[in-house]
């Protein structure tokens, strides 16, 4: 028997990437896992490849209405809800003066808005639940400095975890954020800056980048018994680079 046997999990932003390594995680854990991503040729994909414990349902993570359904769909495909893992988002390395004001408020309501978004609107079904995890991922980029927009977005989701985890706690409703350093995703790879970045992770104190499966066994760990007496903590997962 999984871990997750019998729970109920939402993933956003998991068509592809770390959020589609979370879900085959969590699954394989015996979890039902609903996917939601903008990109619904890969996402109705990875779903039919997954089976008929995985649901796709195409969301915009930023639109309260598009939550709301995205909380009914799950209630009523495969009941109360007890794992959310809010792990859409975006990054852009611009100046302050390269940052259009479009720019910075598309950051921050993909990156941070959508976590209030899913936090809120979760809650009720997690009560019904008896209680749930939910899972932020952030950054260490809400750790540590980096660029405008991205950093700021990444550390008001820290701040919000913390301000979760007391409210919810009444619901036996824990929560806590992740904050994964350079992770080996499509992202990276098939970015213009793909071997500046291979160069910098020679300078990483474990040597490499993560790999998404580095993120999804912490993923797995929050979302199980094994972090029970776990809410409104940061865990960071980047190979030593916030120790330096």
């Amino acid at each position: 028997m999984g871990k997750l046997e019998n729970k109920i999990a939402i993933v956003t932003g998991a068509a592809q990437g770390m959020g589609e390594s979370h879900a085959r995680t969590l699954l394989k854990e015996g979890a039902k896992v609903v996917i939601t991503d903008l990109n619904s040729t890969k996402g109705k994909a990875l779903a039919e490849e997954l089976g008929e414990n995985v649901l796709f349902v195409k969301q915009d993570v930023t639109k309260e209405e598009e939550w709301k359904k995205v909380i009914s769909e799950t209630e009523s495909t495969f009941g109360p809800i007890n794992i959310l893992v809010n792990n859409a988002g975006i990054s852009f390395n611009k100046t302050f003066e390269e940052c259009t004001l479009d720019d910075y408020m598309k950051i921050v309501n993909i990156n941070q808005v959508s976590v209030f978004l899913g936090m809120k609107y979760v809650q009720p079904s997690m009560a019904k639940a008896n209680g749930g995890s939910i899972i932020n991922i952030s950054s260490i980029n809400g750790i540590v400095g980096g660029a405008v927009g991205y950093t700021d977005s990444k550390f008001a989701v820290r701040g919000i975890t913390k301000a979760g985890a007391l409210e919810f706690s009444k619901d036996n409703i824990r929560v806590n954020s992740i904050h994964p350093g350079v992770v080996e995703t499509p992202m990276v790879t098939e970015g213009d800056s793909y071997e500046i970045v291979k160069e910098y992770a020679k300078t990483i104190p474990l040597g490499r980048m993560a790999k998404p499966q580095d993120i999804s066994d912490l993923v797995l760990f929050l979302a199980s018994e094994d972090s029970r007496y776990s809410t409104g903590s940061e865990f960071i997962v980047d190979g030593g680079i916030t120790a330096q």
